[in-house]
C-alpha cells in the first residue's frame, strides 16, 4: 500500500486548442475535467496499474465535494478531509505536439487544526503502507516543514517517506532525512543552489541533497529522461516519445513507477521512465495504464556521459 498526501490538491481542466493565440477568441476542441495534484496523480497512476494506495486529500467548498467524487468514480481509495478553505481549480490549454500551458491557482490557507486533522488521517491510514508520499506545493500559509514532518513522524515505525515539493518545503524535508526525493530539473538546481546544465551538475547537485539527508534522488528531467543517484552509484536514463500528446502529470506518473518497481535501482529506473513516458502519449488529464506502458523504448546508462548537456 502506498498512502498519497495532497494538501493542496486540485479540480484539472483541460482545454484542447489548435493553437494558443493571446488576446483571440479561440475554439476549443475538446474539454475534460479530472481530479488534479500531484499525490492525488501519483495514486490515480498506481491504481491505473493495479497497485494499492490511498489518497490523503484536504477538500473544502463545492469543488472539493467534485474533487471527491471523480476520484471515487474512478474507485480510488480516499481519505479525505473537510476543510474551511475552496478547493482550486487549474486550467490546461493543450496545443498539438504536447505544448502545454498550465493556470495554477494559489489554493486556500490550511489552519493548524485542519493540518492536525490531516496529519492524523496519515497515521490511520501508514499502518498498513509501505510509503507515504508528501507530494506538492504547501497551501498558502503552512509551515515550510510540513514534510519534514511526515519524516519524523514515520522512520521510527519502518514506513518510508518520499517528497516531491520544491522550494522552501523541499529544503526542509532533506534535512529530516527521506528515504527519497523526486525534484525535476529547476528544483534540483534551487534546492543545492547552483545551476544544473549538465548531467555532471545533476548528479553533484543530487549528491549535496543526499549529504544533507535525502537518502535516493531521483531527477526528473522531461525529454532529457532522468537521473537516479543512491547508495548503489549513479545511473540514467531516457524514454524517447515520438509524438508527445502532453506533459501534465508526466512527472508523478514517473514517480509512481519508481515506486511500483521498488524504488531502487535500474529496474525501478526504467519502470519509472517507462511510465513517465506513458504519461506523456497520453491527453493531458489522464493518466496511462498498462495498455500504454512501453518498456521497449526505455534506455538505461550504468555508466552515463556526464559531459552531456541539458538542452530542454
Amino acid at each position: 500500500m502506498i498512502v498519497t498526501v495532497t494538501l493542496n490538491p486540485s479540480l484539472d481542466r483541460t482545454i484542447e486548442v489548435d493553437v494558443l493565440a493571446r488576446g483571440a477568441v479561440i475554439r476549443a476542441r475538446s474539454a475534460r475535467l479530472d481530479p488534479g495534484g500531484k499525490g492525488v496523480n501519483v495514486s490515480r497512476a498506481l491504481l491505473a496499474n493495479g497497485v494499492a494506495s490511498t489518497a490523503v486529500v484536504a477538500v473544502g467548498g463545492a469543488d472539493g465535494d467534485q474533487l471527491h467524487r471523480l476520484l471515487a468514480a474512478e474507485g480510488m481509495r480516499v481519505r479525505a478531509v473537510r476543510v474551511a478553505g475552496r478547493t482550486r481549480s487549474n486550467v490546461t490549454i493543450a496545443e498539438p505536439g504536447g505544448v502545454d500551458t498550465k493556470l495554477n491557482e494559489p489554493g486556500g490557507p490550511l489552519s493548524p487544526g485542519e493540518l492536525d486533522e490531516l496529519a492524523a488521517a496519515v497515521a490511520a491510514e501508514a499502518g498498513a503502507a509501505s510509503w507515504v508520499v508528501g507530494c506538492g506545493s504547501l497551501p498558502p500559509g503552512v509551515p515550510d516543514d510540513t514534510y519534514a514532518a511526515l519524516c519524523r513522524r514515520f522512520a521510527p515505525d519502518g514506513v518510508r517517506v518520499a517528497v516531491d515539493s520544491s522550494g522552501a518545503a523541499l529544503r526542509a524535508a532533506v534535512a529530516a532525512g527521506p528515504d527519497l526525493i523526486k525534484p525535476n530539473r529547476e528544483e534540483l538546481a534551487e534546492a543545492a543552489g547552483g545551476a544544473v546544465d549538465t548531467v555532471a551538475d545533476a548528479v553533484e547537485a543530487a549528491g549535496e541533497l543526499r549529504a544533507r539527508g535525502a537518502r535516493t534522488v531521483l531527477v526528473s528531467l522531461g525529454a532529457e529522461g532522468a537521473v537516479l543517484v543512491d547508495d548503489d552509484g549513479v545511473r540514467t536514463g531516457e524514454a524517447p516519445v515520438a509524438r508527445p500528446r502532453g506533459t501534465v502529470g508526466a512527472g508523478d506518473a514517473l514517480l509512481a513507477g519508481f515506486l511500483a518497481a521498488g524504488a531502487r535501482g535500474p529496474a525501478a529506473l526504467a519502470e519509472a521512465l517507462a511510465w513517465g513516458a506513458a504519461a506523456v502519449r497520453t491527453p493531458a488529464g489522464r493518466v496511462p495504464g498498462p495498455a500504454e506502458i512501453r518498456r521497449d523504448t526505455v534506455r538505461i546508462h550504468p555508466r552515463p556521459d556526464l559531459a552531456r548537456p541539458l538542452l530542454t
